[in-house]
């Protein structure tokens, strides 16, 4: 009896996962993407510590036009749904293949610097594998290829 109340309780923590509202630890404050958690699901490429650290994607075009071939990139990044897009900033949702967790990817272009801050963070969880600094790297080869 208690292994099926471990079962059911174990689905109730999948499907509440699913159903997670929008995290509000994301956006531009300032001129900074939001901190990592203290979690290791997560990447960002300002402020971060060791664990969390990435570099920000270089371009070389204007800024307009490294915008808009990031966002034709994210359109062929698996289950991943741009939410929303400024002149300076992306947020897209990216769902994981079985679960379908959730993570928030999210893209700065500052004014006056040629590169694109990144951030990328799952909802729930503690790791991810390494699926949110995979995607971002993925994300800067494509870029890399496209000359940007």
């Amino acid at each position: 009896m208690s292994r099926l109340l471990a079962i059911i309780f174990g689905i109730f923590l999948i499907l509440t996962a699913i159903t997670l509202p929008a995290t509000a630890d994301i956006g531009v404050n300032e001129g900074y993407l939001k901190n990592c958690p203290a979690s290791n699901n997560c990447v960002v490429s300002q402020n971060a510590d060791l664990k969390h650290a990435i570099d920000p994607l270089p371009y070389h075009t204007d800024r307009d036009t490294a915008r808009k071939i990031l966002l034709k990139v994210l359109t062929v990044v698996p289950r991943t749904e741009v939410v929303e897009q400024t002149d300076n900033y992306i947020h897209a949702l990216s769902k994981s293949r079985i679960f379908h967790f959730v993570d928030d990817v999210e893209f700065y272009f500052p004014e006056n610097e040629n590169v694109i801050h990144i951030r990328s963070a799952s909802r729930v969880g503690e790791s991810d594998l390494g699926v949110n600094r995979r995607r971002m790297e993925q994300i800067r080869l494509a870029l890399r290829d496209l000359n940007i």
